[in-house]
């Protein structure tokens, strides 16, 4: 069960911020437990596991309204998430390279925002000045 065990990572501003302290978030099976878990991590990934957390979530209530105006009871399905903590040192791939696509983006973001800049200043340099009565310097006189 260990190879075949469906362990889908939660990728969320949270589970980024713990995967910097080795700890890393998995949506599993709800019939799994902590033993299952840690083989499949192990076996999937290639690490050492040195811990994990299980939380069970339930589902959220939900009502819905019809046409008609009939409202309709629902539920969110309920979930169960691992919290597994690798031995120091070790990582997992997939959150490694969205740190570094992120600094690059942030990087592609400020050239690009500093370029549009540079040509604003630029195009407001050879714009001709307005004449009017309202567009004078307060230093000019008519």
């Amino acid at each position: 069960m260990e190879k075949t065990m469906l362990l889908r990572p939660r990728l969320s501003e949270k589970t980024f911020s713990l995967a910097s302290s080795s700890v890393y978030v998995f949506d599993v099976p709800a019939d799994a437990n902590k033993h299952t878990v840690a083989k499949a991590v192990a076996a999937q990934f290639g690490v050492t596991v040195v811990d994990v957390n299980i939380l069970n979530w339930k589902g959220k209530a939900k009502r819905t309204i019809r046409k008609g105006g009939r409202a309709v009871a629902g539920q969110q399905s309920d979930r169960k998430k691992a919290y597994v903590t690798l031995k120091e040192g070790e990582s997992l791939p997939f959150f490694e390279v969205e740190d570094d696509k992120n600094e690059d983006k942030k990087t592609e973001k400020k050239a690009d925002a500093k370029a549009a800049s540079d040509e604003k200043e630029a195009k407001a340099e050879t714009k001709p000045q307005r004449r009017g009565f309202l567009r004078r310097k307060k230093g000019e006189e008519k």
